[in-house]
């Protein structure tokens, strides 16, 4: 079932999706199994599964995680979950986006998150050659093959595809925008290019998300916007957070923090956050909340039996 369906489907009552990186190249599968069979109880109805690029070094590829087709095929025959794997510009050609597609369509996966991702040198984006530079154009991609057109355009006959494609959105803006208005903007291409919804970046603040809400309705963009939510769970994430995804934290939040003696009592501190945090966005009528659980689920799933 497409995201929009599930959404429209329970209109009303909001439920929780996750995400989940694959396991690293060696693990066994059977460690994402065990993370997941917690948190079945609640029946997410969808699940992300994160792309990592592949990693390029003296002119070698590297990959330090299985691809996510295959992984994405073994959850679903295990789960009663829709897993919607990560599709990235980065490090991918059009036509090597264009056959991963079309591996996913032929095992009736028919969910995907278009990314432009990042690369892992400074400086500004560079697409591959035959990629793309913006995630506005592997969404036209998606879109066109939705309507049977591919890139070898002498394809006769060509049976169109049937994606429901989501992208992100960030309600204190992307790193690389020169403003909150900006970054709407172009998420506003994205939705125009053909995406469905939107899930956003993490954020502690739920005001940034209603007024980010309400600025992405005031340009038009009428899809489903999903928060998303991250519990923090240890001190250093006060300033690997921040960091990592050019976000802010609230100051109350920072005090509790700080004031916290142990681990154990920064873990609590921010599962009670994360709880505040999603009983509100479900009493502002959100439908659906986003939890990025980086493969850690204990604290996740005190969450969810605290609100769903």
């Amino acid at each position: 079932m497409k995201v929009t369906e599930i959404i429209e489907q329970r209109k009303g009552r909001p439920f929780p999706s996750l995400e989940f990186v694959p396991p690293l190249k060696g693990r066994d599968i059977n460690q994402l199994y065990s993370a997941l069979e917690p948190l079945m109880e609640f029946r997410p109805p969808f699940m992300n599964l994160t792309c990592h690029r592949d990693e390029r070094s003296d002119g070698r590829v590297v990959s330090k995680r299985p691809g996510t087709v295959a992984i994405a095929a073994a959850v679903m025959k295990r789960f009663p979950v829709e897993v919607i794997p990560h599709m990235l510009c980065a490090y991918a050609t059009a036509e090597e986006l264009e056959n991963e597609l079309l591996d996913l369509s032929f095992l009736d996966i028919h969910n995907v998150m278009a990314l432009r991702g990042d690369t892992s040198a400074p400086g500004p984006f560079k697409a591959e050659n035959g990629g793309h530079s913006h995630c506005s154009e592997l969404v036209s991609q998606i879109a066109a093959m939705n309507r049977g057109r591919y890139l070898e355009s002498d394809i006769k006959d060509a049976v169109p595809t049937d994606f429901c494609v989501g992208v992100a959105g960030y309600p204190e803006k992307h790193r690389e925008a020169s403003s909150l208005d900006a970054d709407i903007a172009h998420l506003k291409e994205k939705v125009d290019a053909g995406a469905d919804y939107v899930i956003t970046q993490m954020f502690y603040d739920n005001e940034r998300f209603y007024e980010f809400e309400r600025k992405c309705r005031a340009v038009g963009i009428s899809v489903p916007i999903i928060p998303g939510l991250k519990p923090l769970s240890m001190t250093k994430h006060l300033r690997s957070l921040p960091e990592s995804f050019a976000i802010t934290l609230p100051e109350d939040l920072v005090r509790e923090v700080k004031s916290c003696k142990t681990e154990e009592a920064v873990y609590e501190a921010g599962m009670e956050w994360c709880i505040a945090q999603s009983a509100d966005l479900v009493a502002h009528g959100v439908p659906a909340i986003h939890y990025y659980t980086m493969g850690r689920t204990v604290n996740i799933r005190e969450i969810l039996s605290k609100v769903f």
